[in-house]
């Protein structure tokens, strides 16, 4: 599957994903309007080859949820995506471009794509409005008043702000990573990359991060969750990829795939899931 065809939003000036009519069902009308491109993607780790032959789109204001079991290459999809992960072969563009190899075009290429990582990756010494200004301020040139103004804004929609002067460490780990995403969404990214966000949570902190990431896909964030959180996927998501031994092997709805699976291992993992 290679995203949805879409219809026009006036009022958002972004695509939105709608069922195809009878007329267009073999029709995807995109215009430029794919995202994030992985074509022909290739990994290794020395003799352990974590990504095969991966093709996919990402559609702006798409969520895109990747879940699979551990080992899949869902993580390493993720990081590759901004480069964190390097790849053999393949090319994977957002918005048109290459990424680059290295460099300024590759610092510039990353800014539009924000990353929230499972260990929340707040700078300890900094807090927490300097954590979320840093990024704007230095590689957007943003002055200091207009950075402090926008991430207050930001520290607002996620329910943070009222922790703005404190160090990340006196803040729960939900709190952590609700700066987190306000940190991403400080650079003002094309897209949202989030690798796994509630797994290092107590189970009461999860809700109030899944309750953002929520919102911001309500609000049409283009965003790319890897997770376990199956509530989520069913909840937020345009479309589900699953993965396994490095390879995707499903792409549907969520309504399809947590329904009516196609694949012997998609109906495996789900059926050890949604058991517990």
């Amino acid at each position: 599957m290679w995203g949805h065809p879409v219809r026009w939003s006036p009022m958002f000036g972004d695509m939105e994903p709608t069922a195809p009519s009878p007329a267009t069902s073999n029709i995807s009308v995109r215009r430029g309007e794919p995202l994030v491109v992985v074509k022909d993607v290739n990994k290794h780790f020395g003799e352990l080859h974590v990504l095969k032959n991966i093709n996919s789109v990402v559609n702006r204001g798409e969520v895109v949820v990747v879940i699979g079991p551990s080992g899949s290459g869902k993580s390493t999809l993720c990081r590759a995506i901004n480069r964190l992960e390097t790849i053999d072969d393949g090319i994977i563009t957002i918005d048109g471009h290459e990424l680059p190899k290295e460099g300024k075009a590759l610092a510039h290429l990353r800014a539009d794509v924000g990353m929230v990582f499972q260990s929340f990756n707040l700078f300890a010494h900094k807090t927490v409005l300097e954590n979320v200004t840093l990024g704007p301020i230095k590689v957007r040139g943003m002055s200091r008043k207009d950075a402090d103004k926008r991430a207050m804004e930001l520290l607002e929609r996620v329910g943070v702000a009222n922790q703005a002067k404190k160090m990340p460490a006196q803040l729960s780990g939900g709190q952590q990573q609700r700066v987190a995403i306000a940190r991403a969404l400080a650079m003002d990214p094309k897209v949202i990359l989030l690798d796994e966000p509630t797994s290092a949570l107590d189970p009461e902190m999860i809700n109030e991060v899944l309750e953002v990431m929520i919102r911001l896909a309500e609000d049409g964030m283009t965003m790319i969750v890897v997770t376990h959180e199956m509530g989520f996927a069913r909840k937020a998501a345009d479309r589900v990829i699953f993965m396994a031994e490095g390879e995707i092997v499903e792409e549907a709805t969520p309504e399809q795939f947590f329904t009516n699976p196609q694949s012997a291992r998609a109906k495996d993992f789900l059926s050890k899931i949604l058991a517990h």
